[in-house]
């Protein structure tokens, strides 16, 4: 099929239906063709309307942050066995290492939301879910809080609530969209998560305006 499809169509013809995504599968497929993925719309209007997407502020600082801890550590453990003398090359390597695995779990996603969507990129890869058409939203205790978002597409997006505290924008945009998810009966679950959270913003905003006008 993919001979066929290619008749006629130059190299350069065939980068721009590329680039123009589920458009040009529509145009070559017509009727029989398949659906787009339902990320396909919101990735490519992120990446023509960045500006449109709320954006983790807090995120560059966080992985600074979390350089300078693994590197201090490094420099650390190296400094101990170089006055100790027990530096070697493998102990080295070792604590090389142990730097490197720290780095990987201190290191912070990066949050996007846009009008429908939310994405959290990781070091690997990159996960979406439609905030528009939610079916859970759960809040999972342990050492650190996590809030889970899942779609009616399968996606499933893990998030720090820190990161809506401290990113307002965000949470506005979750917000709207989770409310459009409940007026359309695909969210089932997820009330109560996001009153904790919007209890929480309400209470830290508080705070914040207390301490700046000076009666705290």
């Amino acid at each position: 099929m993919g001979a066929i499809l290619g008749v006629g169509v130059a190299d350069g013809d065939r980068a721009d239906l590329v680039a123009e995504g589920g458009g040009g599968r529509q145009g070559l497929g017509g009727e029989g063709s398949l659906p787009s993925p339902p990320w396909d719309a919101a990735t490519t209007h992120t990446r023509r309307s960045p500006e449109r997407a709320a954006h983790e502020r807090r995120w560059a600082k966080d992985l600074r942050s979390t350089f300078r801890c693994a590197g201090t550590l490094l420099r650390l453990l190296l400094v101990v066995d170089h006055f100790s003398g027990r530096l070697t090359l493998w102990r080295g390597a070792l604590w090389v290492t142990l730097a490197v695995l720290l780095f990987l779990v201190l290191c912070p996603a990066r949050v996007r939301a846009g009008e429908g969507w939310l994405s959290s990129r990781g070091l690997l890869r990159e996960r979406h879910v439609r905030t528009d058409r939610l079916v859970s939203v759960r809040c999972l205790d342990g050492v650190s809080q996590r809030l889970v978002l899942r779609d009616v597409f399968g996606g499933r997006v893990e998030i720090d609530p820190d990161v809506l505290v401290h990113n307002p924008d965000l949470w506005h945009r979750l917000a709207e969209d989770s409310h459009k998810s409940a007026a359309s009966g695909s969210l089932t679950c997820g009330a109560t998560a996001l009153r904790r959270v919007a209890e929480r913003i309400d209470r830290e905003t508080a705070e914040t305006v207390f301490k700046v006008s000076g009666l705290e």
